[in-house]
């Protein structure tokens, strides 16, 4: 009795878990789906065509009315009803006010099929229709090989800079003892809630009496000094690695410098690679600074920026600016799939175990 007992609860327990697993599962698809539902919106309109997207049909998929050429003529198929209820798939090869004539595209051969009605008031018949062409003529309207040296210079220089210069900081403040310390560090996280309209105005003077403005520098040299997300992301890290290694590599020779490229870096690859993909992305769709400081240069302009442009140039074509905005997306996509492991790997120790 003991043994069926036992049984029979762990079947209960079983059943229990699998519905939790359920559950948990249909909430998570459901929240992808909402994750992903505008990123399929910007695909299936890019694969539309001007008149696509003004039509009647309000299908997510790219939809076209079907037409078929019946004598050298391009005629509409609609959907015809017939007399037992159903709908079939006629072309109308002569339209008239109250009588029309019909063919069979599937067997045209079989002569002509008179209806009686108003075909104005019949249904079309859809179907599927991709306009791949629209991402040529976004290609072709938008410089984005000018774009794309633009926007990987700023990403990779600034992503250099701001690891190299993050890394020093976060390890100065995780392995070393100096009076202040603590403060500085509070001061440091402390600029992570100032917001940036407070130092817009000084920043941007000190810049323009610097003779900056116009050029690149305003963008790439403030990220040789370091950003307190950053730091404090690599400080928390770092933090976790034993100082006993520290101890090992001076007994072996080494100084601080060479104990922190050949000991400390390689325990906190991870990291680093997640603080590097997190600027990264931030770079390739900053919009603001590069308007800011590259107004009046489009040779220099990012593809944050020309994409703007495009978009106010033609703003009509909206199926032209999803297909170029579907572009710009397809290097972050690439960086992304190659280097989520230590992405992800990187974004769990450094936010949750640490």
């Amino acid at each position: 009795m003991l043994v069926k007992k036992n049984k029979g609860e762990n079947m209960t327990l079983n059943n229990s878990r699998k519905v939790k697993r359920i559950y948990i599962s249909v909430i998570t698809i459901f929240m992808l789906s909402m994750f992903l539902m505008p990123l399929f919106y910007g695909i299936s309109g890019s694969l539309k065509s001007k008149e696509q997207l003004s039509s009647l049909n309000h299908s997510p998929i790219p939809m076209s009315p079907k037409k078929v050429k019946i004598g050298g003529k391009e005629c509409e198929v609609l959907m015809v009803p017939q007399a037992d209820g159903t709908k079939k798939a006629l072309a109308i090869v002569k339209k008239g006010r109250d009588e029309s004539v019909f063919v069979d595209p599937s067997n045209a051969e079989a002569g002509e099929i008179k209806w009686s009605g108003k075909w104005r008031r019949l249904e079309n018949d859809w179907e599927l229709n991709l306009q791949f062409s629209n991402y040529k003529k976004g290609w072709d309207a938008v410089n984005f090989l000018r774009l794309f040296k633009n926007t990987l210079l700023y990403a990779l220089i600034t992503t250099f800079a701001t690891l190299f210069s993050s890394t020093l900081v976060a390890y100065g403040f995780s392995r070393f003892r100096f009076p202040g310390k603590n403060k500085f560090f509070i001061v440091l996280i402390a600029t992570i809630v100032l917001p940036g309209a407070v130092t817009l105005i000084p920043v941007y003077t000190i810049f323009y009496k610097l003779g900056w403005v116009g050029t690149w520098l305003p963008l790439v040299v403030p990220h040789f000094f370091a950003n307190a997300y950053n730091v404090f992301l690599l400080r928390q890290f770092m933090l976790g690695i034993p100082k006993e290694m520290d101890e090992a590599a001076r007994i072996d020779g080494c100084g601080p410098v060479a104990t922190l490229y050949k000991v400390i870096l390689p325990q906190c690859l991870p990291a680093v690679i997640s603080v590097g993909l997190f600027h990264f992305f931030w770079a390739w769709n900053d919009f603001f600074n590069p308007l800011l400081y590259l107004a009046g240069h489009p040779e220099k302009y990012p593809i944050s920026i020309g994409l703007s442009t495009f978009s106010n140039m033609y703003s009509t074509e909206t199926h032209l600016v999803q297909a170029t905005s579907m572009i710009a997306c397809v290097v972050p996509f690439i960086i992304f799939v190659v280097a989520q492991k230590f992405f992800i790997e990187g974004v769990v120790v450094s936010g949750v175990e640490k």
